[in-house]
C-alpha cells in the first residue's frame, strides 16, 4: 500500500495534530519533512513525532526500528525543503488569515503538480482554494486526535479540487491504514458539525443543572455506545478549540451553534481541558 503515497511527505507544523499526520506516513513508508517556525518549535516536534514511533514500534504496530524511520524524517525550519514533496498538509492553528498566509507561503515552493492539503476541521476549504493558485491541487484532509489511533480521515472536496486528487485522497488514506469519509465543502464539514451540535447540547445540560458531566458522557457511552462521552470529548479536543469552532459554525449556520455561556466562563478562566489540567473533569489527580 505505501506505493501509493508520494515518496515525500510534508507537514506544516508540528504540534500535536502535525506530530500525528508526520507519524502516520512516515510509518506508512514515505519520507516526511516537518517545518516549524524556529529551532525550538523544530526540536520539540522532532522529539514529539519520534516519541509516537517508538511507541508504535514498542506495541508491534509497526515493523522495522525507531531508527530506520528516523533516518527517514526530516525537521527544520526552512520550507525550501517542500520543493521536493508530492503533498504537503497544512497543520497550524485554526486561524483564517494564518492559514492562508501558511498555504501560501507552502505552495510558492511546492512543484506545479505537487499537492497541498489542509488539516482544518470546520472552516471552508473553497474559501482557502480561493487564496491559492492551483486551487485544484488543493482539498482537506481533516486529520482526529489523536491521529495514531483514529482511524478517521474526513476529505474535504472543494469546488475546484480535481478528480485525479478526489480519486488520490481514497489511496492515501488506505495507504496510512485509515477510512476515509468524503464530503463536500460545507460548514463544519461531517464530522465538526454533528460532534459539536452534540457537545453544545450537553454542556447546556450541566449549565442548567440537568445532570452531571459524568452521568451525561456516560448516558451516551452506555446507552448509544459512544466510545467517550460528548464532555470528555471536548476536554480532549480543548474547550477553547471547540468555541472557536462554535463562534465559527455561527457565523455560518446560525444561532443552534451558539455557544454556551459556561462555556465561554471555562475558556476564559483557563479551564480548557486536559491539556490545562481542568475542564468538565479534573485532571491533576
Amino acid at each position: 500500500m505505501a506505493n501509493s503515497l508520494p515518496s515525500i511527505v510534508g507537514v506544516l507544523g508540528g504540534g500535536r495534530m502535525g506530530a500525528g499526520v508526520a507519524h502516520a506516513f512516515l510509518t506508512s513508508g514515505a519520507q516526511v519533512v516537518v517545518v516549524e517556525q524556529n529551532d525550538e518549535a523544530a526540536a520539540a516536534a522532532r522529539e514529539r513525532v519520534l516519541r509516537d514511533v517508538a511507541g508504535s514500534v514498542e506495541r508491534g504496530k509497526v515493523s522495522g526500528t525507531t531508527a530506520e524511520y528516523e533516518a527517514k524524517l526530516t525537521v527544520t525550519t526552512d520550507q525550501a525543503a517542500f520543493a521536493e514533496t508530492g503533498l504537503v498538509i497544512e497543520a497550524v492553528p485554526e486561524d483564517f488569515d494564518l492559514k492562508v498566509a501558511s498555504l501560501q507561503s507552502v505552495e510558492r515552493h511546492l512543484a506545479d503538480d505537487a499537492y497541498l492539503a489542509t488539516n482544518t476541521s470546520s472552516m471552508s476549504v473553497d474559501g482557502l482554494a480561493e487564496q491559492l493558485k492551483r486551487p485544484q491541487n488543493f482539498c482537506g484532509l481533516h486529520f482526529f486526535n489523536p491521529v495514531p489511533a483514529s482511524k478517521l480521515v474526513e476529505v474535504v472536496i472543494g469546488n475546484q479540487t480535481s478528480d485525479e486528487l478526489k480519486a488520490l485522497t481514497t489511496q492515501w488514506t488506505e495507504a496510512i491504514g485509515k477510512t476515509p469519509v468524503t464530503v463536500n465543502d460545507a460548514p463544519g464539514f461531517a464530522s465538526s458539525r454533528l460532534g459539536l451540535a452534540l457537545g453544545l447540547e450537553a454542556i447546556r445540560m450541566v449549565e442548567e443543572g440537568v445532570a452531571s458531566a459524568e452521568d451525561i458522557d456516560n448516558a451516551m457511552v452506555l446507552g448509544y455506545k459512544h466510545p467517550i462521552g460528548p464532555l470528555a470529548l471536548t476536554d480532549i479536543v480543548g474547550i477553547d478549540v471547540r468555541l472557536n469552532i462554535a463562534e465559527y459554525l455561527e457565523t455560518k449556520l446560525g444561532a443552534r451553534f451558539s455557544p454556551p455561556q459556561l462555556m465561554r466562563d471555562m475558556v476564559a478562566r483557563g479551564d480548557l481541558g486536559r491539556k490545562s489540567g481542568k475542564g468538565f473533569y479534573d485532571y491533576n489527580d
